[in-house]
């Protein structure tokens, strides 16, 4: 068992790392970030490496609920590889990189309609960029956007369709929920939907107000930058996936509400019928 725990926590760690050095490895001319990113890859492996291979939780909400951190994980990481691949595509094109900029032609312009979360990214081009640099932040931007719908869709159908998280067994709520103190403030249940509420809300408001606030802060962001693969790459992918994190750790919640207010219920008449047959 130990050694198993070790073996899984090396791989997450390793899975991370990858994860955040993947555009600073891929693309040309990424030496100037590299010792930035390779500090950083490092860190996060630590942590990660860490927070799986102990017995008891610190930070990381839903360790022992799979898919819930898996499905988020595998669906930043495809995003990131494409938009990277994408990228090198157009100084070393190669027909998986041809495939992966026409499909990301293709969703940018499927979702590029007007007041959606993806024109409001491509209205962040300044007049300095050239058509192509638009049209890369349109595809990018539909590709992250994209994937942040399905791994959504994909988490709610789990939780509908295959009973999560009591399939395999029972949820333990304090490994899984370490932040959350069950004992203080009002009922369990009610901050339990307060809060599956506010992360549900936030994450459909995110993908607006990101842009804007992008907007304003213009005379301090160099939006010129958004240029820049890497800053092109990790811009999307944090404001695509960020409000898809908090979407799905709302609907966790709220199941985990559901779930606890179910047993309250059966308790509740177990005991009434207890007392009915005294």
């Amino acid at each position: 068992m130990v050694i198993t725990r070790f073996l899984k926590a090396g791989l997450r760690a390793v899975a991370v790392a990858l994860l955040i050095a993947m555009p600073a490895v891929v693309l040309p001319g990424g030496s100037d970030m590299a010792q930035i990113t390779a500090l950083l890859a490092l860190v996060a492996a630590l942590l990660t490496f860490v927070e799986y291979v102990g017995d008891y939780p610190s930070i990381i909400e839903f360790r022992d609920a799979p898919p819930f951190n898996r499905l988020r994980f595998v669906a930043l990481f495809a995003t990131v590889l494409c938009l990277t691949l994408i990228c090198r595509g157009e100084v070393a094109p190669t027909p998986l990189s041809g495939v992966l900029e026409r499909i990301g032609a293709t969703v940018g312009h499927w979702l590029d309609f007007p007041f959606s979360p993806v024109r409001l990214m491509v209205l962040l081009a300044t007049d300095d960029m050239s058509a192509q640099d638009v049209a890369r932040i349109r595809s990018h931007a539909g590709i992250a956007y994209g994937a942040a719908l399905l791994s959504m869709l994909a988490f709610v159908l789990v939780v509908r369709l295959l009973n999560w998280p009591i399939r395999h067994g029972a949820f333990n709520f304090w490994i899984n929920l370490p932040l959350f103190d069950p004992t203080v403030g009002k009922d369990v249940l009610l901050r339990l939907n307060r809060d599956g509420n506010i992360n549900v809300a936030l994450g459909f408001l995110l993908p607006f107000l990101i842009p804007a606030v992008m907007k304003l802060a213009s005379h301090t962001i160099d939006l010129v930058s958004l240029a820049e693969p890497q800053t092109l790459i990790w811009t999307m992918s944090v404001w695509a996936f960020l409000p898809a994190s908090l979407v799905m750790r709302g609907v966790a919640l709220m199941r985990i509400a559901a779930l606890i207010e179910e047993k309250r219920r059966r308790a509740y008449a177990r005991a009434e019928a207890e007392v009915q047959t005294i």
